[in-house]
């Protein structure tokens, strides 16, 4: 097999592969695209795969790149026939070289593969049953590696998950084409005698595609929100009253006011004071001279109020929608939901939120913030939206409530009906409607296998992670939200490696003050009861914008002006954030880390505010904690080079491996043109990640790994091996970390470490690795 950059097989393949149900229309389609693939990564002339059918005994070639078109569909064999029939019926792997004078080689005219002279074939498994076969065949005589045979077994395995997960979504499109006949002439018999137009009986099943905005599976009964009173529903009245319009306008003013102070309390009773922010920002909306001046001179030009909220609200919801930045794009909703409260005060009718009866899955075009506010958050298990934001307020109260969520779901309004069953699968992204007993089973299974895991892993929640040798591993969480705090410590985490506080600052119409910061910073340290916190000051730039503090336009903001480049040219704002960690540090163990430094002069720089802002608070009296732990996020390779430098100046380095690796290979990770680039296990990344660690060991320093390679097991074990002590993660993966971490020898692990730094291909690095945990159980 000829040499082949580190990205053409491994994580990206599995990544492509698992991307090309997405962008195919059928099972068919699905194959053909897959067997492309594998044949373009494997560097074979032929990928074929062929399927068990229904009879469980024959073996049908569906799809092939290199073998002649006219056998697919064609070609069949029994289990047991033919190179490939012995693979699905010895349910092992079959090499050969030179096939044809193998005495279980079969000819078939219409393939044209007496060209090939080697032969891979690997079953297909569901659970257990054999579904198919993969086989690749090149021209040339060939001995497949041990390398090159783990990389397919690992590929045939996700194959496998999306053949099932196709052939579901086929099933359902037939059944729905074999019933569309017989229910459009129903439906038109039940028209003239049933208001739903839906006919009784209709084989109802489908399944739709969304965006993942928070993973989980759950199913429940439909809680589909209407949507009463919105803007297009208002019309112009002829002769109006200006007067009474504008005592109308003043009393649903002061109405939603209230109404907007109480959803705050509400929501900061139930969530958090960070999560109930943004209704601040619609007090101050309610309030704007600006908006009110305008919404009065519609009425003083004879328009009802109804149509004057319409008019300005419509210009500021388009305008909004109009902008480039995507959290400014965003807040439409939250003029959307303002003008909606403000028109069902106006028409004197009470909201139209749902009062939930039971559990159940909400459907609706959009879920704006007075909606989460409003409605009995025990009763969501999970949320469908139509409008495809997802980093709305609503979703991200979903996610601090943890609440299964797809967004950009077409269509979901008009295919479900009130009640209705539904399965959402918001980690492979599909709402499964009016599911077929069939799917229900297989969801029943999944979810039973999922609480069984969950209660196998309640035993590792309050033990300390350790590897089988004994080694103690510190697993901290991952915050950004008051309400992660119960959920870190319901998983057990030891504290927290990196609190992000962007958050706070996003909700608000402002700069959020001192007393406001340090309040919520002690609810923190608080909240762990004397377990470390460590706070990275505000990371905005790039991706993370403020409404209120718009940066400069540049060509590429992610290498631009960001994170603490942003702190350090503001430094009355981060002054303040620092006097306000500096404060916390008084109830418990507090860390401050800074982001993305870069440079000597910037970790000074730091250090400087931070002088300023003790002088600060001993010149008017305030109490703060005189020493505290200061790190930076090595997370750009200038800082990996300046390793040995930085560590002179702070206490400890936190790795942050997601922008390092971006920043390493020059793959940003959430372009689907260059993510196929972005690979944590590239030789240049580990030897980035071995050299801060040896820095860190030698020089004393703290180190904590806050990046996903942590919550990846694969990657998991390297860094392990590397040394690495500390992790931070989202608190969800510690329970399952801890339980790996049983099944690893910290010795083999150092082992493993040692053999992988030394090779220079991603796809062996992988394979090895793979290798290594099956070993472990």
């Amino acid at each position: 097999m000829p040499q082949r950059s580190s990205n053409q097989l491994g994580v990206t393949t599995l990544e492509d592969i698992s991307a090309l149900i997405l962008q195919s229309h059928d099972l068919t389609e699905t194959l053909r695209n897959i067997v492309t693939l594998v044949a373009k990564r494997m560097g074979t002339e032929v990928c074929s795969i062929y399927l068990i059918e229904e009879d469980g005994e024959t073996l049908r070639l569906r799809a092939s790149k290199g073998l002649s078109r006219r056998a697919v569909g064609k070609v069949a064999l029994k289990i047991g026939e033919g190179l490939t029939g012995l693979a699905a019926e010895q349910r092992r792997v079959v090499a050969i070289q030179e096939p044809q004078s193998h005495p279980r080689y079969r000819y078939f005219k219409e393939t044209g593969e007496e060209r090939f002279h080697s032969f891979l074939g690997i079953p297909l498994f569901d659970r257990k049953t054999p579904i198919g076969v993969i086989a690749i065949q090149t021209k040339a005589t060939r001995q497949f590696s041990s390398e090159e045979i783990s990389a397919l077994s690992t590929i045939a395995f996700q194959v496998s998950s999306i053949v099932v997960n196709a052939r579901l979504l086929d099933s359902i499109r037939l059944k729905e084409e074999e019933t569309s006949r017989f229910a459009r002439e129903l439906e038109q018999t039940r028209k003239s005698f049933l208001n739903d137009s839906r006919p009784a009986g209709e084989v109802r099943e489908k399944a739709l595609r969304g965006r993942v905005a928070y993973p989980g599976v759950v199913s429940g009964l439909a809680h589909v929100m209407d949507e009463k009173l919105g803007f297009t529903d208002i019309l112009d009245e002829a002769g109006v009253d200006v007067g009474k319009e504008r005592e109308r306008l003043e009393a649903a003013l002061e109405k939603t006011r209230i109404q907007t102070i109480f959803l705050e309390k509400r929501v900061a009773e139930r969530l958090s004071q960070d999560d109930a922010a943004i209704f601040h920002t619609h007090l101050m909306i309610l309030e704007d001279r600006g908006v009110l001046e305008k919404i009065h001179r519609e009425i003083d030009s004879g328009h009802s109020a109804p149509y004057a909220l319409k008019k300005i609200f419509g210009d500021y919801i388009d305008a909004f929608k109009r902008m480039e930045d995507p959290y400014l794009r965003e807040r439409a909703a939250d003029m959307e939901d303002i003008g909606r409260r403000l028109l069902a005060n106006l028409a004197g009718q009470e909201s139209h939120v749902l009062h939930l009866k039971g559990p159940g899955i909400l459907v609706a075009r959009e879920i704006l913030p007075s909606d989460m506010a409003a409605l009995d958050h025990e009763q969501i298990r999970g949320i469908v939206t139509e409008a495809g934001e997802q980093n709305s307020h609503a979703v991200i109260m979903a996610k601090s409530l943890g609440i299964p969520a797809l967004v950009a779901v077409r269509g979901a309004l008009k295919e479900v009906v009130p009640d209705e069953n539904l399965i959402l699968d918001a980690n492979s992204g599909y709402l499964y409607v009016a599911p077929t007993q069939r799917v229900i089973e297989e969801y029943h299974r999944l979810e039973e296998d999922c609480s069984r895991e969950q209660h196998k892993l309640e035993e590792f929640r309050e033990q300390q992670g350790r590897t089988s040798d004994g080694i103690r591993v510190v697993l901290r969480a991952n915050i950004g939200l008051i309400s992660d705090i119960d959920v870190a410590l319901r998983n057990g985490a030891n504290g927290v490696g990196l609190y992000r506080t962007e958050f706070p600052y996003m909700t608000r119409a402002s700069f959020p003050d001192r007393d406001e910061q340090y309040h919520l910073y002690r609810r923190v340290v608080e909240g762990f009861g004397g377990q470390p916190v460590t706070i990275r000051t505000l990371d905005i730039g790039g991706d993370k914008a403020l409404p209120y503090f718009s940066p400069p336009r540049e060509e590429n903001p992610f290498m631009g002006w960001r994170s603490v480049r942003v702190s350090l040219d503001n430094r009355d704002i981060f002054r303040t954030q620092i006097e306000a960690i500096l404060m916390a540090g008084q109830h418990g163990p507090v860390k401050m880390l800074f982001p993305m430094i870069s440079s000597l002069e910037e970790i000074r720089a730091c250090k400087a505010v931070i002088a300023e802002a003790r002088a600060n608070l001993r010149r008017e009296g305030v109490g703060f904690a005189e020493e505290i732990p200061l790190g930076v996020m090595i997370e750009v390779p200038a800082a990996v080079m300046l390793a040995p430098q930085l560590a002179l100046e702070v206490d400890f380095f936190a790795l942050g491996t997601n922008d390092l690796i971006q920043y390493m290979l020059a793959a940003d990770r959430n372009n689907p043109l260059v993510n196929k680039y972005y690979d944590p296990l590239h030789p240049a990344v580990l030897g980035a990640l071995r050299q801060v660690t040896r820095v860190a060991k030698k020089l004393e320093k703290g180190l904590c790994l806050c990046g996903e390679m942590g919550s990846d097991p694969i990657t998991f074990l390297a860094l392990v091996g590397m040394g690495i002590r500390e992790f931070s993660m989202p608190s969800p993966f510690i329970p399952r970390t801890k339980a790996l971490l049983k099944t690893i020898s910290a010795r083999e692990a150092r082992r493993a470490s040692k053999e992988i730094l030394a090779m220079a291909d991603s796809q062996q690095i992988r394979a090895y690795l793979q290798r290594e945990l099956k070993k472990s159980g």
